[in-house]
Order: C-alpha cells, then sequence, then structure tokens
C-alpha cells in the first residue's frame, strides 16, 4: 500500500467507527501490510488484495481468549 492508499483507508476507518484514535502506519516495504492502532495499543493488520481486476483491503484483528470478559461480567 502507498501512503494514498493508508491515508484514504484510515479516514474511512475513523469514520466508520466514529474515532479518531484509529491510527494506520506502514510496516515496511511498500507493499507490506499496515498495522492499525486504537491510541497507543496494536490491533491488528490490514493487507491490500488486489486480484480479479478490484481492489480490496482485508482488516485481521486477533483477539485473545484471555483477553474477553467472563460471563459472569457480561451480566
Amino acid at each position: 500500500m502507498d501512503h494514498s492508499e493508508v491515508t484514504r483507508v484510515q479516514a474511512y476507518l475513523r469514520q466508520t467507527f466514529g474515532t479518531d484514535r484509529i491510527k494506520l502506519a506502514l510496516a515496511g516495504r511498500r507493499g507490506d501490510s499496515v498495522e492499525v492502532s486504537l491510541g497507543d495499543e496494536f490491533i491488528g493488520v490490514i493487507h491490500r488484495d488486489d486480484e480479479d481486476g478490484g481492489v480490496s483491503y482485508c482488516f485481521n484483528m486477533a483477539i485473545l481468549e484471555e483477553d474477553l470478559p467472563t460471563v459472569a461480567e457480561l451480566t
């Protein structure tokens, strides 16, 4: 992804989720994944997919079981 794509995807995510705390940063060389943070916390990566003549972006967020609330905390 280039800088323009990162800026556009970041704007989309901020608008969709209603927060300016979402930040995207290139993970390395051009074409690599983009790291997604909420504030100072890393929350996932975005990959660019340009197969079949169209472009899409896949956001992958891992959620650790240990980070989930217990059922008792939800009631």
